[in-house]
């Protein structure tokens, strides 16, 4: 269900490489959550570093929403890049289980598109 990876690149090395991986691979990145500075900013102390990015491929999105509107509620695809016990951390659901949950079989070949493009665009942030 999860595709994790651990990387030796600085958390900031890795958030900066996701970037312009989710660019090479056609995705944009929608927005980025940074959940230690949303938590500290409404009074949660928090000192973990977490960012979840939003990632979309236009194109992709369209099909599946054409398809069925209700895997709008799984989009977009998110991206978690975390520090756990000193380790910079990249983790995505794999999107073929997430669609697989709304038992729709005939759009599992888009699912696989979309999560080869994620883990090309996790490896390649977490890579030196």
């Amino acid at each position: 269900m999860l595709y994790v990876r651990e990387s030796s690149n600085s958390f900031g090395q890795v958030c900066k490489k996701l970037h312009e991986a989710a660019a090479e691979n056609k995705f944009g990145v929608l927005g980025v959550h940074d959940l230690k500075d949303k938590m500290q900013s409404k009074g949660v102390a928090f000192d973990h570093e977490c960012r979840v990015f939003d990632v979309c491929n236009p194109g992709k999105a369209k099909t599946v929403l054409e398809s069925d509107m209700s895997v709008s509620t799984a989009l977009p695809c998110r991206i978690s890049v975390y520090e756990e016990y000193g380790t910079v951390k990249v983790a995505t659901l794999k999107p073929t289980d997430v669609l697989a949950l709304f038992q729709r079989p005939d759009l599992e070949p888009v699912a696989r598109e979309v999560e080869d493009a994620m883990v090309r665009m996790i490896d390649a942030a977490c890579n030196a």
